[in-house]
């Protein structure tokens, strides 16, 4: 009798250990949520397109309505042979990022925080988010879309599953979300940035989406970076490339030359500068640039073979 005495108390203080930090976890994120002033205390974008799931499909569903409400008209059925995995039962979140880009998005993973993604919907943008309904050892993953809170009942409203506004506590939600480590992105138009994330992640998803962009869309969501980050040099090597695939000379010319004087030590910035001044016949200015990027390319034999390669062009237009 002692001993099941024993086991039931040791039961009932594990529980109560459990639930604790189950608490403990799920406030640490919403009390900086709720206590963050730079956010509104509310906000619904309550014209996002609602997709009801088929079963399993939740990725295919989740991802239209992100595209939908980015103005790219898709549907889950379109998506389904993109991103769902038979024999997974589900979706990959490679290949939902993936296949947003294929449509035209610009996919952005945004920062594991709870007050980024009402960062996110504040500014008008929905985010698909990866929950674990389950639990760690009877896991059941979810792809629902974020699209609104309300910081002082604690509230946060989803499109999920099959429906259309589905309420969970921000705590819950916290715990789910958590299960997934956090996993959440956003789904833009080029030209709209993320509200909550930084240079170097815009600069990262910008690279990966202007390998299947149009030269306008490359040229577009890189006018709108530069326009946020004028300096950062992957930026601004990302809009001189797109506005010369553009046949944007002047734009590409003053970006290149921008960049020789906030990163004077990058001698692509350099090489780029030149083949566009040689494009706009400024010869003379072009080889002086060319010539200065020999001087700054240090080892880097591959460079410099470039600008030599582009010195040779240059004096071989004089003749």
């Amino acid at each position: 009798m002692r001993f099941s005495f024993i086991k039931a108390s040791l039961r009932r203080i594990s529980l109560l250990a459990f639930l604790c930090l189950l608490s403990a976890c799920a406030a640490t994120g919403v009390r900086e949520a709720t206590h963050n002033t730079q956010l509104p205390r509310h906000a619904e974008l309550t014209s996002t397109p609602f997709f009801p799931q088929a079963q399993y499909q939740c990725g295919p569903a989740a991802l239209a309505t992100a595209l939908s409400a980015a103005n790219i008209q898709v549907t889950p059925d379109q998506l389904t042979p993109e991103v769902y995995v038979p024999s997974r039962q589900g979706s990959l979140q490679i290949e939902m990022m993936a296949a947003a880009r294929r449509h035209g998005a610009v996919s952005v993973k945004i920062p594991p925080q709870l007050d980024a993604v009402m960062q996110e919907v504040a500014a008008g943008n929905v985010v698909v988010v990866m929950q674990n309904l389950g639990f760690s050892w009877v896991p059941s993953w979810h792809y629902a879309v974020v699209v609104g809170y309300d910081l002082d009942k604690e509230l946060l409203w989803l499109r999920s599953g099959t429906y259309e506004r589905f309420e969970m506590s921000l705590s819950a939600f916290q715990r789910t979300w958590a299960r997934s480590e956090h996993w959440a992105f956003v789904a833009l138009p080029p030209g709209k940035l993320p509200a909550s994330v930084s240079a170097d992640e815009v600069a990262k998803a910008l690279v990966a989406y202007e390998k299947n962009a149009s030269v306008a869309a490359r040229k577009k969501a890189y006018q709108a970076a530069v326009s946020e980050w004028p300096d950062h040099q992957v930026l601004l090597m990302g809009l001189g490339n797109a506005a010369y695939a553009a046949n944007d000379l002047p734009l590409a010319a003053v970006t290149f030359q921008h960049m020789t004087e906030v990163h004077p030590t990058s001698a692509a910035a350099y090489n780029n500068l030149a083949n566009v001044l040689l494009a706009q016949k400024h010869i003379a200015q072009a080889e002086t640039v060319a010539e200065k990027g020999l001087t700054v390319a240090g080892d880097d034999e591959k460079l410099k073979s470039q600008l030599a390669q582009t010195l040779v062009e240059i004096r071989q237009s004089q003749k």
